[in-house]
């Protein structure tokens, strides 16, 4: 059995970078998120379909809980929020396995905000955040021919491996 993480209970931090503000997801953003996730485009990369608002509340609302209902995994949102506009252009997420302190991200920048580098930028800081609590080993996963994703995976310093869980590539660093 592993070393259970010291930050398990301590919920996801506002976090700020040049460009933008990283939000603790909360229900009350999925009005707003609706409209960023509405477009069958860039559910190419993620999968499924564009969420309708009901859907996608109670999402929100259960990965507001932060945790598994079984306490294995520890879940840190953020929605990503222009410094200068306001507005939501996206989200970045880790799911950190409690035992092994392994974090898995994931990033989503709604199609009319992308080739800004908010990505790399948001996935940054979070990555960031995670490392100054401990988290050594962080994995993505992400479907072959998402050259954006990779490019994104890259600049975190993770490394393509040959694993294939769902028909994504995991990509991962440090072990």
């Amino acid at each position: 059995m592993g070393t259970v993480l010291p930050f398990v209970t301590e919920p996801s931090a506002a976090l700020a970078t040049p460009r933008l503000l990283l939000e603790p997801l909360t229900p009350a953003h999925a009005t707003e998120m609706v409209a960023v996730l509405d477009d069958p485009a860039l559910h190419r990369y993620v999968g499924g379909r564009p969420p309708d608002l009901q859907e996608l509340q109670r999402r929100y609302e259960h990965q507001a809980r932060g945790r598994s209902a079984d306490g294995s995994a520890r879940w840190f949102n953020w929605i990503l929020r222009e410094r200068s506009s306001g507005r939501a252009v996206g989200y970045v997420q880790a799911t950190v396995a409690v035992e092994s302190g392994v974090a898995d991200l994931a990033w989503v920048v709604g199609s009319k905000f992308r080739g800004r580098g908010y990505a790399r930028e948001a996935a940054s800081a979070m990555t960031s955040w995670l490392h100054a609590r401990g988290i050594a080993v962080v994995t993505a996963h992400i479907r072959p021919g998402n050259a954006a994703s990779e490019a994104v995976a890259r600049a975190l310093g993770l490394g393509r491996t040959s694993a294939l869980v769902d028909g994504e590539i995991r990509w991962e660093s440090g072990r």
